[in-house]
C-alpha cells in the first residue's frame, strides 16, 4: 500500500500551527539521557519516525521508555547493553550519537555505520577522531565500529569544520571523562545550544554553546532530569516558506524568529511581510514573490542548509530570478528533478543552482529525501492542479502530520493510500 500526498494548489493560505518540537535536539537530548541512571522526562518530544527508531535503541539497549502525547519518559536504570542493533543503527544517521553517550557510560559501544539520508558524502571521521582524542580505542571492520575506553581524559579538541554531530558527539563523551575538555570551532547551532541545557539539567558542568568554544568539565556523576525540547526551526522554515509560495498569510505559534535570520530576510527580499514577538512569528504575502539574488547556505549562522530546498521551491513559482549556492552537503539538489515535472526552471552547475521564476503546474512527483520532499509539497501548494507527492516516509522523519499542520494553515492537503 503506497501512501502519498494528495495536494491542491493555486489556493492562497490562511490560519495558524503551533511548531512541533525540533528533531534535531530531540534526538541528541534522547541519547545524553544514557548519562543518567534514573528516570529523565523529556517534553515537546516530536513524534517522528526518527524519534521512534530513537526510542527503540534505547529499550534495545534495556531502558524503560514511555511515550504520553509529546512527553517521553526514560528510565536507564536496567539498561545493560551497549551494542545497537544493526536494523536500527542503519535507519537514520543520528544514530551515531549514542555512541558518543555509551562510551561516556560505560566505556564501551559497538554498532555498525549509521544510515539516514543520501545527501552524499557524511563521514563520521570526526567523530571517531574526536573519540581517539579522549582515549578510546576505535576498531572498524566489514561495516563495524566497537570503540573501548579503560579510561576516557578530557583535553582540547580542535575540530577542523563545525560538525553539528561532531560536536555534539564530543559533548557527550566529554560528560563522561576525567578533567576539563575545551571544543574550539564547534557547530553554534541552537539545537547546540538546547542540548546543553539538557547536559546542565542533567548536572553537567558544560558551557560556551552557541560561542566558538564549548568547555565541558567531566567526571561527575549525572542525575536524571526534566526538559523541553526547543520548536523546530526548519518546521518553522518549511511554513514560512508554505505561505512564501502559495500567498496568503499564516501564523506561527511557538516560532523563534532569532533562530531563523537568513531565511526571514531572504523571504523578505522576496516581498514577503515577516514580523511577530517571543514565541510567534507571522507572514503575509500578498504581491508577487520575487528572487532573492545570490545565497549560499553554511553553518550557522549562516543560511541553513535543511532550508535550502524549501526556499528554492518557494521561488521556483515566483517571478524573480535566484542563485542558491549550497556548500554543505554534495547531494542536496536531487530535489530539482521533482521541481522540474512540475515545470520549474531551474538549472544546477556543480554546487550551484540557478533559478527563473514562473508558474508551476501539478504533477505526480517523489520524495527522495525529508527536505526534498517537503519542498516538493511546498511547491504544490503554488502549482496550479493537482500533485501527488510520493515517498512520504522521508517526509515522515522530520515532519509530525505535515499535511494536517499545512491543512491549519489552510493548504489543501491530504493523505491519501493507493
Amino acid at each position: 500500500m503506497m501512501e502519498y500526498f494528495a495536494v491542491e494548489g493555486g489556493h492562497p493560505l490562511e490560519g495558524s500551527v503551533t511548531i512541533h518540537g525540533a528533531k534535531n535536539s530531540a534526538l541528541p537530548i534522547l541519547a545524553a539521557a544514557l548519562l543518567a541512571d534514573g528516570e529523565s522526562v523529556i517534553h515537546n518530544c516530536p513524534a517522528l519516525t526518527d524519534c521512534a527508531a530513537a526510542l527503540e535503541i534505547l529499550r534495545c539497549l534495556g531502558c524503560r521508555v514511555r511515550r504520553e502525547g509529546t512527553t517521553v519518559t526514560v528510565d536507564t536504570t536496567c539498561r545493560r547493553e551497549h551494542v545497537i542493533p544493526d536494523g536500527l543503527m542503519g535507519r537514520m544517521r543520528a544514530s551515531v550519537l549514542f555512541l558518543g553517550a555509551l562510551l561516556a557510560r560505560d566505556r564501551a559501544a559497538a554498532a555498525c555505520w549509521p544510515g539516514g539520508c543520501a545527501l552524499g558524502a557524511r563521514p563520521i571521521d570526526l567523530h571517531i577522531r574526536a573519540f581517539q582524542a579522549l582515549g578510546a580505542q576505535v576498531r572498524s571492520w566489514n561495516g563495524q565500529l566497537s570503540l573501548q575506553a579503560p579510561r576516557l581524559a578530557g583535553r582540547r579538541l580542535a575540530l577542523p569544520i563545525p560538525s553539528v554531530g561532531a560536536t555534539e558527539n564530543a559533548m557527550l563523551a566529554a560528560c563522561g571523562a576525567q578533567g576539563v575538555t575545551v571544543i574550539d570551532n564547534p557547530a553554534r547551532e541552537p539545537e547546540i545550544v538546547d542540548l546543553q541545557g539538557f547536559l546542565r539539567c542533567l548536572g553537567a558542568r558544560v558551557t560556551g554553546a552557541g560561542s566558538d568554544r564549548i568547555t565541558v568539565e567531566g567526571g561527575h556523576r549525572l542525575h536524571p532530569g526534566e526538559y523541553t525540547v526547543m520548536a523546530d526551526r526548519i518546521v518553522t522554515a518549511t511554513y514560512l516558506c508554505a505561505v512564501a509560495a502559495a500567498g496568503g498569510e499564516g501564523e506561527l505559534r511557538g516560532a523563534q524568529a532569532s533562530h531563523l535570520a537568513p531565511v526571514i530576510s531572504a523571504l523578505k527580499g522576496a516581498g514577503c511581510a515577516i514580523g511577530g514577538q517571543k514565541g510567534r512569528l507571522w507572514i503575509r504575502r500578498k504581491g508577487p514573490l520575487g528572487g532573492v539574488g545570490a545565497l549560499r547556505t553554511g553553518p550557522y549562522p549562516a543560511f541553513p542548509t535543511d532550508a535550502q530546498p524549501l526556499l528554492a521551491a518557494a521561488l521556483a513559482g515566483g517571478g524573480g530570478k535566484s542563485r542558491i549556492t549550497e556548500t554543505i552537503f554534495d547531494h542536496r539538489f536531487r530535489y530539482v528533478q521533482g521541481l522540474a515535472e512540475m515545470g520549474a526552471c531551474i538549472q544546477v552547475r556543480g554546487d550551484t543552482a540557478a533559478i527563473v521564476g514562473r508558474p508551476l503546474r501539478g504533477a505526480w512527483v517523489e520524495a527522495t529525501d525529508l527536505r526534498g520532499g517537503a519542498a516538493l509539497t511546498v511547491a504544490a501548494l503554488a502549482a496550479q492542479g493537482e500533485s501527488r507527492i510520493g515517498g512520504l516516509e522521508h517526509i515522515d522523519r522530520g515532519y509530525e502530520a505535515l499535511d494536517r499542520d499545512l491543512r491549519a494553515l489552510g493548504g489543501w492537503v491530504w493523505r491519501k493510500q493507493e
